[in-house]
């Protein structure tokens, strides 16, 4: 057996309408002041609203900061911390997509420890301790709810920075499927695929132990299940609460044995493209899948054999091929494109590309070591 540390840090609270008990588990915490962050989309959905009266009717003084964009960046986050120490919260909602909880996380680190978002870049960089957190989220991808990570762009650069710290991680996660039905198909496709990939890489990391393993399983289990459902059925509040559980599930997994060598060829191709996270993870997906399973394919075939074949799973005898071009099949059912070559991605730009993708952290723990030649070699077999 693997040694692990394993403590849980976020408490999950799950079922249609839930989003109405913001306010009793916010009064739980002991806060009467919030800052809730959130993005236009989300305000024009009507789910910011939700929240703000949810915690208005439990006697907490709540204000909106909705300027968070589709990839936060540094100045997003230093223009929420502005509001933050204008209205002096005691806890922090981020009621959203994975944007809008990276946003909240990020404008916590700088309102409870000062400086600038680059001064967290890394692991455990906060001194003190930070505000309570609340996530709402209203989309099934980024797990970003149960992880104590922040994604946030630098403005100028465009590179995205990891800060994590365990003081990061939400207190309680809300999941109320009802607000993912209201995802456009598109957001449904891209946020989908991430977490699948989720579920996938942490299943095979370096680093990956019995907690992670259990948490990638039943993510897959779900994801797996209900992506197609999803796409076909919009409505279906069964196969919406199937995908937010399995991101869930994957970004506990994900918090337990990182991810791999597909974060890490994603980022430049959004970096330097602007091709869509979600996207970018769909195109290279399928190829890492083969590389790593040249060398660690008993480990997908015992993730195949949990599956049976059953539901649309592909057949444990069709090993990793399989499960690569189930995952490819995923990818063209949601509408996306599958080879770079499709998105503007020009050949005489991989190697520069490879070699921002060996920068990446998450490439550290792929299963099989991936170097700028090897990074190289699998954005070429995505062309």
């Amino acid at each position: 057996m693997i040694p692990f540390d394993y403590q849980p840090r976020t408490r999950i609270v799950f079922g249609p309408e839930k989003i109405d008990s913001l306010g009793e588990l916010a009064g739980e915490l002991g806060a009467r002041r919030a800052l809730v962050v959130s993005d236009p989309g989300i305000v024009q959905a009507g789910h910011a609203q939700r929240g703000l009266d949810a915690l208005a009717k439990a006697g907490i003084e709540a204000h909106l900061f909705d300027g968070v964009e589709e990839n936060p960046t540094t100045d997003d986050v230093e223009a929420g911390a502005v509001l933050a120490k204008r209205y002096e919260p005691e806890l922090i909602v981020g009621l959203g997509g994975g944007s809008s909880m990276d946003c909240a996380k990020g404008i916590n680190f700088i309102y409870s420890n000062g400086g600038r978002m680059h001064d967290y870049w890394g692991v455990g960089k906060a001194t003190r301790e930070m505000l309570p957190m609340i996530a709402v989220p209203t989309t099934a991808g980024t797990g970003s709810e149960t992880q104590s990570f922040a994604l946030i762009s630098d403005a100028k650069t465009h590179v995205k920075m990891a800060c994590g710290d365990k003081k990061a991680a939400f207190r309680i996660a809300v999941l109320d499927p009802a607000l993912t039905v209201s995802q456009p198909a598109r957001v449904t496709a891209l946020t989908g695929i991430d977490a699948i990939a989720h579920a996938l890489e942490t299943y095979v990391t370096k680093v990956r132990n019995p907690v992670s393993l259990a948490f990638s399983r039943e993510a897959w289990l779900l994801l797996g299940e209900n992506f197609g459902r999803v796409l076909e059925e919009p409505t279906n509040l069964d196969a919406r609460s199937g995908m937010q559980l399995g991101a869930c599930f994957a970004g506990l997994a994900i918090e337990n044995s990182m991810l791999g060598a597909t974060h890490a060829l994603a980022n430049p191709l959004t970096t330097t493209y602007s091709i869509v996270h979600g996207q970018a993870i769909g195109l290279m997906l399928p190829h890492v899948i083969r590389f790593n399973g040249a060398e660690y394919g008993n480990w997908y075939r015992d993730l195949l054999e949990g599956t049976g074949g059953a539901n649309g799973f592909p057949d444990p005898a069709s090993g990793v091929e399989g499960l690569a071009h189930f995952v490819a099949g995923l990818v063209r059912a949601a509408g996306l494109p599958t080879r770079l070559s499709e998105c503007g991605v020009e050949a005489q730009k991989l190697p520069q590309l490879a070699a921002e993708a060996a920068k990446q952290w998450t490439g550290s723990f792929n299963p099989r070591r991936v170097g700028e030649a090897e990074l190289l070699a699998l954005y070429e077999s995505a062309m």
